[in-house]
């Protein structure tokens, strides 16, 4: 994903409903490319897959009934497409590499449904496990904000608060528009030797404009500050990931979810992000398993294979 800064005032338009950040289509020989590791891959895919949910429910569970409670969601998630390699799609309005931090457990005091999301990444190039590769995550909390950006409206178009910010310029990670120093959601951690890296958090929220989603962004060669946030790297893939539209009716049924009033919580239909990280093929949604074997209203295990083309370094990302 290569960004590009551009006047606000000419693209008001198109941003009406997706992030800020337009980005540069694929050319012929990437799309191609893409498609050849893909499909290269498909079948190690879905081995790798299984292995790593099998080895996954095991670490976490006690009961005797997992095993019944989960086949049918192994039997119907796990498939040679649950690889992504997707047209990198914008890193959005909220990307702040200042408060990304390295650790697992992001939730902090944030209320909501416990999620733990387990990553793998897969070197496109070998169809293998990816190791030591910095998984970046970050998504909004239950009622649809992120963390060091709480001031900002999240109720009305971006195209409206870059306006009422009197801003005519604006480029992600870039333009400084956050109003606190909150880190809540937000983290980062090497994937093991597994290419596997679980991070805990919540279900995420919505806000305008907005299917339900979580950003995730890979990097490779990562140094970081004292801090612990990203000093340099090579970012080689940064897209979103989805969940499935019953599973997002259940949750926001819950509280605090359902205590959003006043926005219309955007369908996987109609956003346009979705569509991009769903085309030829790819597979963006998340598969998910409740904790406790009976009700993901409890708690859910989530999982999604991540394909990287580490050749494809994009030197144009910024990193603060």
């Amino acid at each position: 994903m290569r960004f590009f800064s551009f006047l606000v005032a000419a693209t008001l338009a198109s941003l009406a409903i997706a992030h800020p950040g337009p980005h540069k289509k694929a050319t012929r020989a990437e799309i191609s490319r893409r498609q050849e590791l893909s499909s290269r891959c498909a079948h190690h895919a879905g081995e790798y897959n299984a292995k790593r949910w099998k080895r996954s429910l095991e670490k976490r569970q006690n009961i005797t009934t997992i095993e019944a409670t989960t086949e049918a969601p192994y039997y119907k998630t796990i498939q040679n497409e649950t690889c992504v390699l997707t047209p990198d799609v914008t890193s959005g309005p909220y990307w702040w590499t200042e408060s990304q931090t390295l650790r697992q457990d992001i939730r902090e005091d944030q209320p909501g449904v416990p999620l733990s999301l387990d990553i793998g990444v897969m070197d496109m190039a070998t169809c293998g496990p990816l190791e030591g590769v910095l998984v970046d995550v970050w998504h909004c909390n239950a009622t649809g904000k992120y963390s060091s950006f709480t001031g900002l409206r999240n109720d009305i178009p971006k195209s409206e608060t870059l306006q009422d910010l009197n801003m005519t310029w604006f480029e992600p990670g870039q333009s400084d528009i956050h109003t606190d120093n909150q880190t809540w959601l937000r983290g980062m951690w090497p994937t093991d030797s597994n290419g596997m890296v679980e991070m805990k958090t919540i279900f995420p929220g919505f806000y305008f404009g907005r299917s339900i989603h979580i950003h995730i962004q890979v990097h490779t060669d990562w140094v970081l500050r004292d801090n612990g946030t990203l000093a340099s790297g090579n970012t080689v893939s940064t897209g979103q990931v989805f969940f499935d539209e019953e599973l997002e009716q259940e949750i926001m049924a819950l509280e605090p979810y359902s205590s959003v009033t006043g926005i219309q919580r955007l369908v996987n239909g109609l956003d346009d992000t979705f569509h991009n990280e769903n085309t030829d093929g790819y597979n963006a949604i998340v598969s998910v398993v409740p904790m406790d074997g009976v009700d993901v209203r409890n708690g859910m295990i989530g999982y999604i294979t991540v394909g990287v083309d580490t050749e494809a370094v994009d030197p144009e990302f910024p990193v603060r």
